[in-house]
């Protein structure tokens, strides 16, 4: 039976300006407009948007809505405070990870939570499974159009459209404004580039006149719309997990290298377990690598020894736009994970040598 696929608010838009669409994540989505390198050159030299209106939007709100989110996360959400936001992930309770999402505290007693698109219904039903106390929850996900502006000049280009101080907001905290003179928008310094900019949450109402405010805005930066194709190489060159390649149902979140979000100074679902996992040792590390041979590493290739000896396996891979190499992540024992390492990529029948890195690939603004 074919799947029926959603659409987000602004898909004639896309089809206009002759992007590819693909299904992703059960929506239809371009995946690219001119070029995937093209693409990811313009957002890392200059700005370029992305409609990444398939994420998931929750509202959780009332007395409760921080206990729960407690409970269900593993980060520690009591740090947050009006107009910060926090990176977080949804643990299960067999040692794996629901989902990871971010957490913007609008006030103390309301919380917007963003989701990956794949998730949204699972996330919907783990979360109110948990909700024992009567928190309101509200699925906002298929009224907002969100806009991610990204790349150096993306602030230049914003600014032109609002009197919110962009170059005073610090990385992880939103503001609530007027921009383009739509009101009730949300701009947010976050990003899935590395490449700096903002992320722009604004209701399907209004969503083709800021799409359009924000290309007029940033015409004079050579401004492009960039489809998912370059928004994957753009997050693999800064190492971020991919729900689905790099973390899911299975993968331990201490082993993806979560352990900085996961607070152990409240309790939370399976918290007991992964403490007791952290204080035993890790098996595994997700490490990222890059080729010193040529080639392009892609998801489930082997990674091997120099005997050939399979150690692990690929999660992401590609060919790194900026370094012009192979570049990837993926799972090997922790004993074989040192900085330095030297490892194999199975590519066809070819053991193509790799060397195990510190994490950005690129540097951030890079």
């Amino acid at each position: 039976m074919s799947e029926t696929l959603l659409h987000v608010p602004l898909e004639h838009i896309h089809q206009q300006l002759g992007a590819k669409m693909v299904p992703f994540a059960g929506f239809l989505m371009p995946v690219r407009y001119s070029s995937d390198l093209e693409e990811h050159h313009c957002v890392r030299n200059g700005v370029g948007v992305f409609d990444v209106s398939h994420m998931g939007e929750f509202i959780i709100k009332g007395p409760k809505a921080l206990d729960l989110i407690q409970r269900v996360s593993a980060n520690d959400a009591s740090a947050l405070f009006n107009g910060k936001i926090q990176y977080s992930y949804l643990p299960n309770a067999t040692g794996g990870v629901v989902d990871d999402l971010l957490v913007y505290q609008i006030d103390a007693e309301e919380y917007l939570l963003v989701v990956n698109a794949s998730n949204i219904e699972k996330d919907w039903n783990w979360i109110a499974s948990h909700n024992t106390e009567g928190a309101t929850m509200e699925n906002i996900s298929d009224r907002l159009c969100l806009l991610a502006v990204q790349g150096p000049q993306a602030s230049a280009t914003l600014q032109k459209l609002t009197e919110i101080d962009l170059a005073a907001m610090d990385y992880y905290t939103f503001k609530t404004g007027v921009v383009a003179g739509i009101n009730d928008v949300i701009v947010s310094a976050t990003g899935y580039t590395g490449a700096g900019g903002f992320e722009i949450y604004v209701w399907n109402k209004d969503a083709e006149a800021m799409w359009n405010a924000i290309f007029e805005a940033g015409a004079e930066f050579d401004i492009k719309p960039v489809g998912l194709g370059a928004r994957d190489t753009l997050r693999l060159e800064m190492g971020y997990c991919l729900y689905g390649n790099d973390i899911d149902d299975t993968t331990s979140p201490l082993e993806a290298g979560l352990g900085w979000v996961t607070k152990f100074t409240k309790n939370f679902v399976n918290s007991e377990a992964l403490l007791q996992q952290k204080q035993i040792g890790l098996a595994n590390k997700l490490v990222a690598f890059e080729l010193i041979d040529r080639g392009i590493p892609r998801g489930h290739y082997e990674i091997c020894d120099a005997d050939g000896g399979v150690i692990g396996h690929v999660t992401s891979g590609t060919q790194s736009p900026t370094l012009g190499k192979g570049i990837g992540l993926g799972y090997v024992p922790t004993a074989q994970s040192k900085v330095g390492s030297e490892v194999f990529i199975k590519v066809r029948d070819r053991l193509l040598k790799a060397q195990i890195i510190k994490l950005p690939f690129v540097k951030p603004g890079v």
